[in-house]
């Protein structure tokens, strides 16, 4: 059985954090569901991780160029805790393809299934 997993793209790093905690609110809280965020928060973070819900967040760099490695790594330490679901954050759609190209190649092929995409725009002030 492969694991449920949403990719969170676009908008800064406040909106994609707000975008996932949002999503976590309509799922059960005794469920595992593991967090892997591209960037780090300006600010007090929305997602704070705990046994249940960890999280994991990344210097920024793109996930599909030169935090390809770095993302793997990380992606890899969460599937080990066996989570029930799997939400990545993304700073930009540039290379959401590249991304998701990498998550259907083994192993992740056998391991995750894409079930949603959240693209955010950027909040204009």
């Amino acid at each position: 059985m492969s694991i449920p997993l949403t990719l969170v793209s676009g908008g800064d790093y406040q909106q994609r954090e707000r975008a996932i905690a949002h999503a976590l609110k309509k799922i059960p809280q005794t469920n595992k569901v593991a967090v892997l965020l591209e960037g780090l928060p300006s600010g007090d973070p929305v997602l704070i991780s705990d046994s249940l819900r960890p999280v994991q967040r990344i210097a920024p760099g793109c996930f599909c160029c030169i935090g390809n490695l770095v993302m793997r790594v990380s992606l890899n330490r969460l599937l080990r805790i066996q989570p029930q679901q799997i939400f990545i954050g993304i700073a930009s759609d540039a290379h959401l393809d590249n991304v998701k190209q990498t998550l259907a190649q083994a192993p992740y092929d056998n391991l995750l299934s894409l079930e949603h995409s959240i693209s955010l725009t950027l909040d204009q002030e």
